[in-house]
């Protein structure tokens, strides 16, 4: 699809990025071929073995190694002009004396060398033997995170989705929370739904075991933050396939609470969802595990990172894995196959490039799409027995869900000066998928459902990047993190959607027959088809800017995003009759004028020197109604949405210890819900609010002890709308008494409170040494079911357990081999997750999973 003219200013810019990328790349390659490659210094045992206690502040490079040398009792020798006007970021925590240098040293242009065995000698980097590593983390508080990295234990203390530049949690005015690797460790989640399971504000499973967290969201359908629906950005971009979905290849995820469309356009006032792929490590990594669990799960990984070059500026990181399983509903299986290669160059000091491929084949990604009444879920009796968590209602012989899906992706990064610099990211993805299925449409009694058997075959391709400029400077005591760029995606997609109208197709709940073969040949006589047929493409892009103000402890965000969107449809609605092969063609849907937005934020932050943050911020959301219109086929009006939020944040000196608290309000605008009166199209209702606080805690209380807990209210209503709707009988799905307004009614399926509470502890020594055990509890309140709070879904408790025994540290033999169990709803109880007018989601049964995993 051709860019409207409006959006040509932008794409042009953004190509001329890329095309720059293209031309400094290839500069860097030449300039790293004429070098000659370094290597590590070669330490002694003497200045490198024992782990020191270090707390150097930052300030002059000058003055930190004076207090490296006295701290760590080691001597040292350098040349007053080298270190003249270089600076050095703080260091606290334990390390070794050779890791503590070149953290101190990283970005001075100067590396070190052993003196006698027993000294150090600061040089500069080329006059060096090898180039030095980063600090490995002995014990104590890392200085300074890497912002996409796995975080330490169960706390991360920077972030780059906040604001797409390094910065500390604490100095963002709103909510960001990090599920770290260690967390997604001792949890063993199989999806991204599971992995959020204890994140403040977000609902992470309100459809239930509906989607298995794998949907064309990248994991984030049911997924619902502050009440919205949410979005999954991967490595900074949108994204059309499942392939963020696979904790297998995550390195780490954050959920953005709150509007972020300032920085990624197009998202929900409730938030976003980033999460950071895995990439090569600079120490070495190499693992690989075989697990097993319920419903016959057995599943094998690998993970192994490495340098490629004796330097270690060239590293490569390969993730993969194999997974074969059944689901809790009978006749639905989830298999898959997926590899993540990827490869960094350092090309130069300043310079790097990292490449990453993806393939996944997933033949059954255990989606269901069967709900069941309310009858024998919410409500049980001997009328409604209760529907077991496994049954089926579909077809054996017409069930298939499955999807290819390959991915590129490279992100470059360039320092021009200490005050500038540039990054970009571009990803190419290509998806099909195959779906054989039916589902649930209507209630006929007590004993009965009508389902519609369909077929949907659809091919997508994806294209984003994202280019921008930035850096630092300051203006007398004011010190600016600045940055300007360009974003865009396109998405061209083919879909053909048929639906079985030729029968009204019924299953019994209680003993289903799963042998069918439904009827959907388009020129057949015996047919009655109806579906869409055809090509849309999607094209957005945004230009944007930031400026972190910072001056004494206070810290000011300013950001604004310019939004051009394009949305054009060639689909085409198709039916057949009984009493001819006739194939009936409608006109292409209406394609809607490009639409376009500017949304912004502001923020302040205090950072008092005792750990306290205070904040406040208002943001504003801009989500296109591209493609979506109501029965009349006109489009709706873009969402629009704003929130204020104030907050504390707490990171406790020189401890792994962040505590956040937040108050938010947020309205949207044009808020869609089904049309009651004409099935398959929403209409607008007005305007909804979202108000409420969250509560949380992140600690890694001590090297053996750690605790993640939160407490969410949000209270969700439609706020200034004119609609109007009847009560819901839940039991018979009739409506009662006289038409009520929807305007100030809860809106359903969101729960008013949630608390979480998760805590994993290791003994240390004695007999049980290496043995862990973690133990977790998730309360989710009640919500409203139907616009007009007709009925409610009752609360529910659930508790996780698990174990990991740590094989080395009793049997040296055994040395890098762990064992680890986890058991997720440990009581197995029967709950409902959300429901609608007449069906309802059932959530997820007691699930094993164990697996055994080799470090070496």
């Amino acid at each position: 699809m051709e860019p409207s003219p409006s959006l040509r200013r932008p794409f042009t810019a953004s190509m001329f990025l890329l095309g720059a990328t293209t031309a400094l790349t290839a500069v860097m390659m030449a300039k790293a071929n004429a070098q000659t490659s370094v290597s590590a210094p070669a330490t002694s045992a003497a200045v490198s073995a024992q782990a020191v206690n270090f707390d150097i502040p930052a300030g002059k490079l000058s003055s930190a190694l004076v207090a490296f040398s006295t701290q760590a009792h080691v001597p040292l020798s350098s040349q007053t002009p080298v270190l003249a006007g270089k600076m050095s970021s703080e260091l606290r925590g334990q390390f070794t004396p050779s890791a503590a240098l070149s953290h101190i040293l990283s970005g001075s242009g100067l590396s070190y060398r052993v003196v006698g065995g027993s000294g150090f000698q600061i040089v500069p980097a080329s006059s060096a033997a090898t180039i030095t590593l980063g600090p490995v983390r002995v014990g104590g508080t890392v200085a300074h995170q890497d912002p996409t990295g796995p975080g330490v234990g169960y706390v991360a203390t920077t972030t780059m989705s906040g604001t797409k530049t390094d910065t500390p949690i604490t100095e963002i005015p709103n909510s960001i929370y990090v599920i770290t690797k260690q967390l997604m460790s001792d949890q063993q989640p199989q999806n991204v739904a599971e992995a959020l399971r204890y994140t403040p504000g977000v609902y992470s499973e309100s459809l239930g075991n509906y989607s298995n967290g794998s949907g064309i969201l990248g994991g984030a359908d049911g997924i619902m933050q502050r009440g919205f629906s949410t979005t999954s950005f991967v490595d900074g971009l949108a994204l059309n396939s499942a392939s963020a979905g696979e904790t297998a290849f995550i390195e780490r995820i954050e959920a953005v609470n709150g509007p972020a469309s300032v920085m990624y356009g197009q998202t929900n006032p409730g938030g976003m969802i980033g999460i950071s792929l895995k990439k090569p490590t600079e120490t070495p990594l190499h693992q690989v595990s075989v697990g097993f669990g319920s419903w016959g799960r057995y599943e094998a990984t690998a993970d192994v990172s490495d340098k490629i070059t004796k330097s270690g500026n060239l590293r490569y990181r390969i993730a993969a894995i194999g997974v074969t399983s059944g689901t809790q509903v009978d006749q639905i299986g989830y298999h898959r196959v997926g590899v993540l290669p990827s490869l960094t160059w350092d090309i130069d000091p300043k310079t790097s490039l990292t490449l990453l491929g993806m393939y996944m084949y997933t033949p059954g990604n255990g989606t269901n799409y069967m709900q069941y009444p309310t009858c024998g879920t919410l409500i049980q009796s001997s009328e409604c027995p209760r529907i077991p968590k496994n049954t089926f209602t579909g077809y054996k012989s017409w069930n298939q869900n499955g999807s290819r899906e390959a991915m590129f992706e490279y992100l470059f990064k360039h320092e021009f000066s200490k005050y500038i610099s540039f990054s970009q990211t571009f990803r190419y993805e290509n998806s099909e998928s195959n779906k054989k299925d039916t589902y649930t449409s209507e209630f006929i009694n007590s004993n009965e459902v009508a389902i519609v058997p369909w077929s949907i075959q659809g091919r997508a391709e994806t294209i984003g990047l994202d280019s921008r400029i930035y850096g630092n400077f300051s203006t007398g005591p004011v010190n600016h993190t600045w940055v300007v760029g360009s974003d865009f995606r396109k998405v061209s997609y083919l879909q053909n959607a048929l639906y079985d109208r030729t029968a009204t197709y019924t299953q019994s709940i209680y003993n289903p027959s799963t042998d069918a073969i439904p009827c959907l040949d388009l020129y057949s006589t015996a047919c009655k088809v109806r579906g869409s047929m055809g090509p849309y493409s999607y094209f957005q892009e945004g230009v944007y800017f930031q400026d972190q103000i910072k001056w004494k402890g206070f810290s000011v965000l300013l950001g604004g995003r310019e939004d051009w969107v394009n949305y054009k449809s060639d689909r085409y609605s198709v039916s057949t009759n009984n009493s001819s092969n006739t194939l009936i063609k409608s006109d292409a849907s209406d394609v809607p004028e490009p639409q376009h937005a500017f949304t912004w934020r502001a923020g302040l932050t205090y950072n008092t020197k005792f750990g306290l943050a205070p904040y406040f911020s208002y943001s504003t959301s801009f989500v296109p109604q591209a493609g979506s219109t109501n029965y009349l086929g006109q489009p709706f009006s873009p969402l629009t949405g704003n929130q204020l939020e104030a907050g504390l944040k707490y990171k406790i000196p020189n401890r792994d210890v962040l505590l956040t608290a937040a108050a938010f309000h947020i309205n949207e605008n044009h808020y869609l819900i089904s049309d009651l009166e004409h099935s398959g199209f929403s209409t607008d209702v007005g305007k909804v609010r979202s108000q409420g606080f969250e509560v949380a805690a992140n600690a890694n209380i001590t090297r053996d002890f750690r605790v993640v807990a939160s407490y969410t209210y949000t209270d969700m209503r439609f706020a200034n709308t004119n609609v109007t709707a009847k009560r819901t009988d839940p039991l018979t799905g009739s409506t009662y008494g006289n038409a009520v307004s929807e305007e100030g009614k809860v809106v359903p399926q969101m729960p008013r409170n949630m608390f979480s509470i998760f805590a994993d502890y290791t003994i240390p020594s004695g007999l049980a040494k290496g043995l862990g055990i973690n133990w977790g509890l998730r309360y989710i309140g009640y919500s409203y079911a139907t616009n007009v709070e007709s009925f409610k879904v009752p609360s529910y408790i659930l508790f996780d357990i698990g174990t990991h025994y740590d094989l080395g540290q009793v049997f040296p033999a055994l040395k890098g081999l762990k064992a680890q169990l986890a058991v997720s709803n440990l009581t197995n109880k029967y709950y409902v997750t959300s429901c609608g007018t007449l069906f309802c989601y059932v959530g997820q049964g007691r699930r094993f999973y164990g697996n055994l995993t080799y470090n070496w």
